[in-house]
């Protein structure tokens, strides 16, 4: 006589988020029919971990089909019959067929406490909206994005100088707890809802690399908070100087200069650059690079010397 059959799932993953919480399915003795993933974009600063080399190591079947949604793709996870679809920052969305194919449920981790920052780039917006703490929501996925009931929350704190990349090592380590805490009440089909009321959040979209300029009239805080928002491995923030362009990689808020220049912009004092702005305070500009060189706050003085001789 069998034994009941284990929990079996598909799961849609890339980046970290992917890599940690497949890995958490296994430990936990789910049955991982198939890992669906995306190819690597060359052109694209590949920094964080291979869901493909994950499952290589487990010995999973996995797949990176240009479309997930596509009849072919949709037949093969329906002849699996799982119980369950995850999908742990898969970059597409999945439709209404491919959704029905899970026989318990289809489940999606997102990088921030839902309904807040819903859509793309979770970390980032909250970062530059000057947030002090963001999280990983598991909730039920729907044709509509991020917009299903929610089952659990991790929050996270986000510290005043983090960057995104710092942030985000925090949310990755938040949405394993939250898979792990959760999956137990979604095996036994005991895991409760609550309502994701949308009205009470916030939806944003794709951030482009010229999302990252500068605009020196900003307030300090939103000049600081830009930076580290997109700080390195992401695209960084910039301006540009009569040179060329300066990418800015990380700043300090300082109090106000006595020397600062009244207009705001960047100016240099005792070798060290600043960044004047449009509230009247400063940011230190203490890590910059231009033309694709890094230089640290004396050579960034020392070019912008040069610049106001010429």
């Amino acid at each position: 006589m069998s034994g009941a059959r284990r929990t079996r799932a598909v799961v849609f993953a890339y980046h970290d988020v992917g890599a940690r919480c497949l890995r958490v399915l296994i430990a936990h003795g789910v049955e991982v029919a198939l890992v669906v993933t995306h190819r690597d974009d060359p052109g694209e600063n590949l920094w964080f971990e291979r869901v493909s080399e994950v499952a290589d190591a487990h010995r999973l079947a996995w797949i990176a089909p240009d479309d997930a949604n596509a009849p072919d793709v949709v037949s093969r996870i329906a002849a699996l019959d799982p119980d369950f679809l995850f999908s742990f920052y898969y970059r597409r969305m999945l439709g209404a067929p491919l959704l029905a194919t899970a026989r318990r449920g289809a489940l999606n981790l997102h990088g921030s406490l839902l309904p807040k920052y819903r859509g793309r780039a979770p970390v980032n917006w909250a970062i530059l909206s000057g947030e002090s703490e963001t999280g990983a929501t598991l909730h039920d996925m729907t044709a509509k994005p991020d917009a299903g009931g929610i089952v659990d929350q991790q929050r996270v704190a986000i510290g005043p100088d983090e960057t995104a990349r710092e942030v985000f090592d925090k949310v990755t380590a938040a949405a394993a707890i939250v898979l792990d805490r959760s999956l137990p009440a979604l095996v036994a089909g005991t895991a409760a809802r609550r309502p994701n009321v949308l009205a009470a959040g916030s939806y944003f979209g794709g951030r482009r690399p010229e999302d990252g300029r500068i605009d020196w009239t900003w307030p300090a805080k939103r000049v600081h908070d830009l930076v580290r928002a997109v700080a390195p491995p992401y695209p960084g923030a910039f301006c540009d100087l009569p040179a060329g362009r300066l990418a800015v990689l990380r700043t300090r808020r300082v109090d106000a200069l006595l020397d600062a220049p009244r207009m705001p912009g960047l100016f240099v004092a005792d070798t060290r650059v600043f960044g004047r702005c449009g509230d009247g305070g400063c940011v230190e500009i203490v890590e910059a690079a231009s033309g694709g060189r890094i230089a640290d706050a004396y050579a960034v003085a020392a070019l912008l010397a040069r610049e106001s001789r010429s």
